[in-house]
């Protein structure tokens, strides 16, 4: 562990009303304290840095300005919420981020008075922002609400409907515009070349070189804060007619790393503003460090790393990663049929499609963090006669979820879904889980679901997908690196609705779908000393489910678990439907489901989370003493 960074400053600073009694100097050196401090808790946890790099003055400002918890600040994402969380009393357990019983990622109402909204999928700020401002209005609690959204946020059809909504309640609401160019790949878009040429012209370019910054260039009766905020904020836009036009009062550009600019025009709009505003803060992402102002993503995501280098350290791989796999899988289909294009929502290199963009750009389409778009553009691509795979997070997926059933199901259209991230994912916690695809997909009509079971499984289904033209498709995968087996070369489709087993046993079948056969597989070794041998089967397909194999499996044994990455509802109860519907039961049949607990499973290792989740090995096992009557010693309870 490094040593801890001399912060004098910031050492005296235990909530936000201790910014209260500094001069705007000593904010500025609260700023680069703070600064270090969160570079310093990011590279002994890993973590998101970046983001958090770039507010450090705004983070200041606004708590040095407004009246938090009683004025609310509402962070998009909130990725970037680790200052905010060093200087609102969390400093002591910065250092457990993203950690079982530790700071979670993201805020999180639970946590703090001052994490007022919590928040990790984006453009959410505003609409959430306005409910605050509305409820104060109606005699609620009072404060003002401001809420903090990055331009890759404002590419979301949400945040326009939020400011279409303020704008016509003329409420009292405070929005800034924390543009960096960088969301967590580059921003896409016309939005994006509307907030580039808010700040290309010449005034912000002198605005840039003036001594003090924005302040420099503002209206001398702003600085004095003379006039009502309302006559004065007309004639200070630099091009800002869109924003104007949906109702809000826009200032800016203005320099959102130099204190002085940002402390003159908060505390003017805490003062006057009467109705909606929306502040354009030009910011850096990754600013102050310079490994981070170097890299590809500016240090968006990162492990832990050597403060000095900023060389990660990463732990050794075994096996490639699901997504790297998908990656490689996908671009070989392209290769071979030039109707296959891809579609993604602001996650090229999360996804995997960064190669296959550069090996096909004008077949990948970065359509921005508009999920809902996403699929809808996919099922045009799929009416138009291409092959779309729409290829996102399974929780980002959920965004898009009335498209997939209107736009892409009903119309029984040809998309293919690559759903990553499936199951429980670590130390981005409960908003990152992929745990309920399965159940909300396989409820519709004419839908193909699949989950792989290893990585050659995986490359199995992309060529089973890419061939498949009759209605849509989907497949899930973890995070996280593959078990290690061998991958095939020329992949071959897959038989719809068939599975395969994977060990002949007797008494007991285990019929998994997913990654968690490897867990059985180790359960069933550990059992083979007990004189227990489950048949082990990998059902492959939760729709259509393999009818012929999962009624043999009942008849065969005396009792059948099955077992996924999933919630309740999803694979298991369409196995209880169908052996409900045969009248299996009735003959007695013992039958148990193994799924994803009724809770919310907050942020740890994956193994850990599943240990909550009861789902590893030793559960497994278990389970099969427990339906077989068997103690722990191997006899017959």
């Amino acid at each position: 562990m490094s040593q801890p960074p001399e912060t004098p400053l910031l050492d005296k600073v235990r909530i936000p009303a201790d910014l209260k009694g500094l001069s705007d100097a000593q904010l500025r050196q609260v700023a680069d304290e703070l600064r270090t401090e969160t570079i310093a808790a990011v590279s002994e946890t890993g973590g998101h840095l970046g983001a958090g790099l770039g507010v450090v003055e705004l983070t200041v400002a606004l708590h040095s300005v407004f009246d938090t918890p009683k004025d609310k600040v509402i962070w998009d994402v909130s990725h970037q919420c680790y200052p905010h969380k060093i200087l609102t009393g969390r400093r002591d357990r910065i250092r457990t981020l993203r950690q079982k019983d530790g700071l979670s990622g993201f805020t999180k109402r639970s946590e703090s008075p001052y994490d007022p909204f919590g928040a990790a999928h984006s453009s959410t700020s505003i609409s959430a922002a306005l409910g605050f401002s509305v409820a104060r209005d109606l005699g609620g609690a009072g404060g003002d609400a401001i809420a903090v959204i990055g331009d890759g946020a404002m590419s979301a059809g949400m945040a326009f409907e939020a400011m279409n909504n303020a704008g016509h309640l003329g409420k009292r609401l405070i929005v800034i515009l924390n543009d960096n160019e960088m969301s967590i790949a580059p921003p896409v878009g016309a939005m994006s070349s509307y907030l580039s040429q808010l700040y290309a012209g010449a005034p912000f370019q002198d605005l840039k070189a003036a001594a003090k910054g924005a302040v420099s260039f503002l209206p001398p009766p702003l600085q004095e804060g003379a006039r009502r905020a309302k006559d004065l904020l007309k004639h200070m836009t630099v091009g800002g007619t869109m924003f104007e036009a949906l109702g809000f009062s826009y200032v800016g550009p203005i320099d959102g790393h130099d204190m002085d600019s940002l402390l003159s025009v908060l505390r003017t709009v805490k003062a006057r503003a009467t109705g909606p505003i929306l502040i354009h803060a030009i910011t850096k992402k990754g600013k102050g460090y310079a490994p981070a102002e170097s890299a590809q993503d500016k240090g968006h995501a990162t492990a832990k790393f050597d403060m000095i280098t900023g060389q990660q350290k990463k732990a050794p791989s075994n096996a490639p990663s699901y997504t790297s796999v998908f990656s490689e899988a996908l671009i070989k289909q392209a290769d071979a049929d030039d109707k296959i294009v891809a579609v993604t929502a602001a996650m090229p290199d999360g996804t995997g499609l960064a190669r296959f963009m550069e090996r096909y750009a004008s077949r990948c389409f970065d359509v921005g963090i508009a999920e809902q778009h996403a699929v809808t553009f996919a099922a045009g691509l799929a009416a138009g006669g291409m092959k779309p795979f729409c290829a996102l997070y399974s929780t980002f997926l959920q965004r898009g979820y009335d498209q997939v059933v209107h736009d892409v199901a009903i119309q029984r259209l040809p998309v293919r879904f690559a759903i990553d991230r499936a199951g429980l994912v670590g130390a981005d916690g409960a908003t990152h889980a992929g745990s309920f695809d399965i159940g909300f997909l396989s409820n519709l009509p004419g839908f193909t679901v699949m989950a792989a079971a290893d990585e050659a499984e995986l490359v199995r289904m992309v060529a089973t997908a890419a061939s498949h033209d009759d209605g849509p498709i989907a497949f899930r995968f973890p995070r996280g690196e593959g078990v290690g087996v061998e991958i095939p070369e020329d992949a071959q489709p897959l038989e719809i609705g068939k599975g395969r087993i994977m060990q002949q046993g007797k008494g007991i079948a285990i019929l998994s779908f997913g990654t968690r056969l490897a867990e059985v597989e180790k359960a069933c070794e550990s059992l083979g000393g007990k004189g227990i041998t489950p048949t082990v089967a990998d059902a492959r397909f939760a729709k259509p489910l393999d009818r012929d194999l999962i009624l043999k499996l009942a008849a065969d044994h005396d009792a059948l678990i099955t077992i996924e990455e999933g919630a309740i509802g999803g694979f298991g109860s369409h196995v209880a439907q169908l052996l409900a519907e045969e009248g299996v039961f009735d003959h007695g049949l013992k039958f148990r489901s193994m799924v994803l607990p009724d809770i919310f499973i907050d942020q740890a290792s994956p193994r850990d989370m599943y240990d909550v989740a009861g789902m590893n090995a030793e559960h497994i096992e278990a389970k099969v003493l427990d339906v077989l009557g068997v103690d722990v010693i191997g006899k017959r309870a």
